[in-house]
């Protein structure tokens, strides 16, 4: 795996050993990035970013590669998150990122909103929903705020009646959603 555009073009990140973690692959994470420079999403330069079930933390490495100002991962495994700290460690941004070691599910009120939030559960696991929840009733997610969700696409999901898809992606077995407030 390899960031794909911005300061760190090209620079890899680790990921950890065994089928415990399923990265955004290269071609999602682009196809994503393409999307935000779309004009009725908040813009991604100096954004506050949030990377909930981070993983490697691609997606959330990926937007401070590209621009954004402050990236928040969440990611709850022992292990996984041991990688996560040394990709922020490797590409030198610590100081641009917070790091929690917490459920998704469970995150504390936020200081400040997040313009952005990228969401990639396991699949099949039907995590997206009451992450949601808490996203909104913890005041994570900003008034013009999109939420970026990967999942399965035969994963079945109730949104919050504070959400509304404005796009939906599908390639191969992946789906991408972009929620913003309604």
């Amino acid at each position: 795996m390899r960031i794909i555009a911005g300061k760190h073009r090209g620079r890899n990140i680790n990921v950890p050993e065994g089928k415990s973690v399923r990265p955004t692959t290269d071609r999602m994470r682009e196809r994503v990035f393409s999307m935000l420079q779309h004009h009725r999403y908040p813009a991604l330069l100096g954004a506050r970013v949030a990377d909930l079930y981070a993983g490697t933390g691609a997606l959330g490495l990926e937007a401070l590669s590209r621009g954004a100002g402050h990236a928040t991962f969440v990611e709850k495994t022992q292990s996984t998150f041991s990688c996560l700290k040394k990709n922020v460690a490797a590409l030198k941004e610590e100081d641009n990122t917070s790091l929690m070691k917490i459920s998704a599910r469970a995150l504390s009120f936020a200081n400040e909103p997040y313009d952005i939030i990228f969401m990639d559960p396991p699949y099949h696991k039907n995590m997206v929903e009451p992450t949601l929840y808490c996203l909104l009733e913890r005041d994570w997610l900003a008034e013009d705020g999109l939420v970026i969700a990967e999942l399965a696409v035969d994963d079945e999901l109730t949104l919050p009646d504070a959400l509304k898809i404005v796009d939906d992606r599908k390639q191969g077995q992946q789906r991408i959603l972009f929620m913003m407030r309604s």
